[in-house]
């Protein structure tokens, strides 16, 4: 399977220029800080999202992290680019069929445009339990998972 001109293009601005192209972390502990991660069981694919929002829920700023092949890097990069500048409620209404048709995904593929989308809703419920007291990122903060997780007290 070949991967589409738009898809090689993008894939090779990111690994040409991560910077330029929004890779990287933003503080998690920042309280105008949402994070989100969503896989794809299907392929291994993994996107962590990160947005700073100021006070009127507008995106200022974005960072991702994508561990994949070259659709889901150029799908998450494409996203990022389309929430810039956007309320949360306008950048929800980006959708991953967006995503694909712009970089002629083919049917094997349409898997990595769905990254983003779920990351981003994974970044309001961080940001929305953010705003409580005993706040703990639901993953992030967990360690190792099951039975490596923190001691209990007795």
């Amino acid at each position: 399977m070949a991967y589409s001109d738009a898809v090689v293009k993008r894939f090779e601005a990111v690994l040409a220029n991560p910077h330029d192209h929004s890779v990287g972390k933003l503080d998690r502990n920042d309280p105008k800080v949402a994070t989100g991660l969503a896989g794809a069981p299907a392929c291994g694919d993994v996107m962590q999202l990160q947005l700073k929002l100021d006070e009127d829920d507008r995106i200022i700023d974005v960072k991702f992290k994508t561990y994949g092949c070259g659709s889901a890097i150029a799908s998450s990069s494409l996203f990022v680019d389309l929430m810039m500048g956007k309320t949360v409620e306008e950048a929800k209404l980006i959708k991953d069929k967006d995503i694909a048709d712009a970089l002629d995904l083919p049917p094997i593929k349409l898997h990595c445009s769905v990254l983003a989308e779920d990351a981003i809703k994974q970044a309001m419920i961080d940001y929305e339990t953010k705003q409580t007291k005993d706040y703990t990122h639901p993953i992030l903060d967990q360690g190792m998972m099951g039975h490596n997780g923190p001691p209990k007290d007795k």
